[in-house]
């Protein structure tokens, strides 16, 4: 069983899924990309999960976000569950499922926690840049369904700070106003960002968001 940490190469694999045969690296291609595991089909956590990705896929291609979801149950299972998912969250489901019966993805990304449980993949989320490193991974519990909103606005953080020279502060979204990195000498600061910016404590120097018009 592997660990994976932040910043680490995510895992390649080929697996089969509801939209057919995925290779993984292929398939996110120069996306960035979200992979998130349920336990099993036709739990109903999931149900709505799913069902409620489905109602984002708008937001994520809006930031070149692929996302692709994992159970450990089979793909005739996932066109079952889909037909579910479909009806009862009056949605499309938009994305590929991925067919883990073999645990071989689960176990490659360490989905089995077996102090939970030592057959079902815990609620883990990975999100994973172009270059195909992990920026993120949020585990939940079987019984805590996942934020959505939170996940797209930790991906509006990850690639605003991927090309600016800030970090996001406490509650930060989208809009608001950015912590300029300590690596940037103050006097440096009205040449990168001619916004302005305000000097809370030396460390601690604030800019409005810079790629906003």
């Amino acid at each position: 069983m592997s660990t994976i940490r932040l910043g680490d190469e995510a895992p390649n694999f080929t697996a089969q899924s509801s939209e057919g045969e995925i290779n993984f690296h292929e398939w996110l291609g120069d996306s960035w990309g979200v992979l998130f595991s349920h336990p099993a089909d036709y739990t109903p956590v999931c149900t709505t999960e799913l069902g409620a990705v489905a109602n984002y896929k708008a937001e994520f291609d809006k930031r070149n976000v692929k996302v692709v979801a994992l159970s450990v149950d089979g793909v005739e299972s996932h066109h079952g569950w889909i037909k579910d998912i479909n009806e009862t969250q009056n949605t499309t489901v938009n994305f590929p499922i991925i067919a883990d019966e073999d645990r071989k993805v689960s176990e490659l990304y360490d989905m089995i926690h077996p102090n939970a449980n030592d057959k079902l993949t815990v609620r883990s989320v990975f999100i994973i840049d172009p270059s195909k490193k992990v920026k993120l991974m949020i585990t939940y519990p079987a019984s805590t369904g996942r934020n959505f909103e939170e996940l797209l606005r930790v991906i509006d953080s990850l690639q605003l700070t991927a090309y600016h020279k800030v970090a996001t502060p406490a509650n930060w979204k989208a809009g608001d106003d950015c912590v300029v990195v300590p690596a940037v000498k103050t006097e440096d600061i009205p040449a990168l960002f001619p916004k302005g910016y305000k000097e809370v404590k030396p460390y601690l120097r604030m800019t409005p968001q810079p790629d906003l018009k």
